[in-house]
């Protein structure tokens, strides 16, 4: 059984696609499994292209309190501000809100359970998940992978 995958762009719109159709969505940045595998580590790899998950608190990221901008590691869109960063206490660098147009979300109902997936909406790479126990003015946790992600300070 295919697990249903639904892409819901931006917050408010009614615009959700099929699985498929999430595949075969165009994104500014294209590239081969051969390119993105030239580009990225292994672990960035399975995370932004295969939506793995990396283990909690091994990401520098998690501890980073400086103030700047994290951008997707596949393609270097601003993904998040570091005033929408906040400490979940969960081992994953965690945020309320996203830059504008920034992000796609995915409803992911496999393994059982219904999750809310986060990617960039340039390149198509998995960021993490969105969950609603995170803190005003949101009520949003973006869990987000540290190898999905570099820093850019500023």
């Amino acid at each position: 059984m295919i697990a249903r995958r639904s892409l819901i762009l931006g917050s408010a719109s009614a615009l959700v696609l099929s699985a498929r159709a999430h595949a075969a969505s165009r994104f500014e940045i294209t590239r081969t499994d051969e390119e993105w595998r030239a580009l990225l580590t292994p672990d960035q790899y399975a995370v932004l292209r295969q939506q793995k998950t990396e283990q909690p608190y091994s990401s520098l990221l998690d501890n980073e309190h400086r103030k700047g901008a994290y951008a997707c590691a596949g393609c270097g869109l601003a993904v998040f501000s570091s005033q929408a960063k906040y400490n979940s206490n969960t081992g994953w660098p965690s945020f309320f809100e996203p830059l504008p147009r920034a992000t796609v979300m995915t409803t992911d109902r496999s393994q059982g359970q219904t999750r809310t997936e986060c990617y960039c909406r340039r390149c198509g790479g998995h960021l993490g998940h969105v969950f609603g126990d995170g803190p005003p003015p949101t009520h949003l946790r973006y869990c987000l992978n540290g190898l999905s992600l570099t820093f850019k300070p500023g």
